[in-house]
């Protein structure tokens, strides 16, 4: 159980730190960290604001996991790793990422979106939700409890991880890999990348992700004579419309756990082919976003996708190729009723006054790495949802109160709990 005087000294000091916290976010903000795959530098220069905060704060350790990646600043994608209190027990934990993704549209900004802007409660700028809103929030809970003083019954720790927008492969899934992953089987792990407004979701399972590349190959030739080519642009958009069909009918069960219920199947991005409007392409390439629900095995996916694609390639004389960008099979969930899920219900109960409930989401977040090795993690943030939209803004009293309920998890100690 949670000491109520003790959490009560902890939020008051939570509080004082408000303009603090929105200083950060700008401090934050101003060095976008954005992962070479989407044309940036990686996350070097944030990591070292963060590593300079840590610094100056009384954890026992603070360990810069670095991940080599000749692309990024500073030759590594670096993580890091920050703790205190016993060795010799259980750690609660808090998982953001540094990355962000890039602005998009420039026109659809209000203004610069590496400066942020403060209006009616609200942070605007690039990450300022996504990741930074729960980073900054998590640091804070931490500094709140440290300047408390004396020593935790519970250890405590932050990790803050690269390249989570971009499949974690520099990011959490090599930490897991390193003989210095911090994680321990009795942990409580608490990843605030996934919510809703409210702050009643407590996200337990995710679905399955499948991103794909279809490079079609044709014939170019002049717009006037399609007799002459393969028209790689119609072919493709064929088959876009016969996954669309085939994928939805094929796989319509519906899970209520999950919102939405079904698997969903979108073609999103679409690379320029030809530059002129009289020339029929003979190169065509799109994408398609994948959540499918974790019943179903990907695998089986793919082989339904490339008998469509074959299918085309004999009606249109072109060649298709499938490849996936991304690809994670959903781990099985965290239990409803884990001592996590049960903390985090706690802490809402206490901060917001709201009774939370376990669910599941089709986005993806790095909890999926720690159940497929059966951490206990269950993901949870008070969030407006404005992740990679134009103008994302962060709620600052979502902000400090979420940093509240980090510090009510930091402080409860659930040893003698059963479930």
């Amino acid at each position: 159980m949670v000491d109520r005087e003790s959490y009560e000294r902890v939020a008051e000091r939570i509080d004082s730190y408000r303009e603090e916290m929105i200083a950060l976010q700008g401090e934050l903000t101003a060095v976008p960290a954005i992962s070479p795959d989407n044309g940036g530098r990686g996350e070097y220069a944030k990591a070292r604001v963060l590593k300079g905060i840590l610094d100056t704060m009384a954890f026992d350790a603070v360990l810069s996991i670095d991940a080599p990646d000749d692309r990024a600043e500073g030759g590594v994608r670096p993580n890091l790793v920050c703790r205190r209190g016993p060795k010799d027990g259980p750690t609660t934990w808090i998982v953001t990422h540094m990355d962000i993704v890039p602005p998009g549209e420039l026109s659809l900004w209000e203004g610069d979106p590496y400066q942020i802007r403060v209006r009616d409660g609200r942070i605007y700028g690039r990450g300022v939700e996504d990741n930074q809103q729960d980073l900054v929030a998590s640091l804070f809970a931490a500094k709140a409890l440290l300047a408390e003083g004396g020593e935790p019954k519970r250890a405590f720790g932050l990790v803050f991880v690269a390249d989570e927008e971009t499949a974690s492969s520099y990011g959490l899934d090599y930490i897991l890999n390193q003989k210095e992953n911090p994680f321990g089987r009795d942990d409580l792990i608490v990843v605030p990348d996934s919510g809703n407004p409210e702050g009643t979701l407590i996200e337990i399972a995710e679905k399955s992700i499948l991103w794909l590349r279809f490079q079609t190959k044709g014939k170019q030739c002049h717009g006037s004579r399609p007799d002459e080519g393969r028209n790689a642009f119609l072919a493709a958009s064929h088959l876009v419309v016969s996954l669309d069909r085939g994928l939805h009918g094929r796989y319509p069960v519906e899970d209520p756990l999950f919102d939405p219920p079904r698997s969903t199947f979108q073609p999103t991005r679409k690379d320029a082919n030809v530059p002129n409007v009289n020339t029929i392409p003979g190169d065509d390439v799109f994408y398609m976003d994948c959540r499918i629900l974790p019943r179903y095995d990907l695998e089986e996916v793919m082989n339904f996708v490339r008998r469509e694609a074959d299918r085309i390639e004999g009606e249109w004389g072109v060649t298709i190729k499938v490849e996936h960008v991304q690809r994670v099979q959903a781990p099985p969930p965290t239990a409803a009723d884990a001592p996590v899920v049960r903390a985090l219900k706690e802490a809402v109960r206490e901060v917001y006054g709201l009774e939370a409930r376990a669910g599941g989401i089709g986005a993806g977040t790095v909890a999926a790495y720690l159940r497929r090795r059966a951490y206990p993690v269950a993901v949870w943030s008070r969030s407006d949802n404005t992740a990679h939209q134009p103008n994302e803004y962060c709620v600052i009293d979502n902000m400090v109160g979420n940093a509240k309920v980090f510090a009510h998890l930091f402080l409860n100690g659930l040893e003698d709990r059963s479930p």
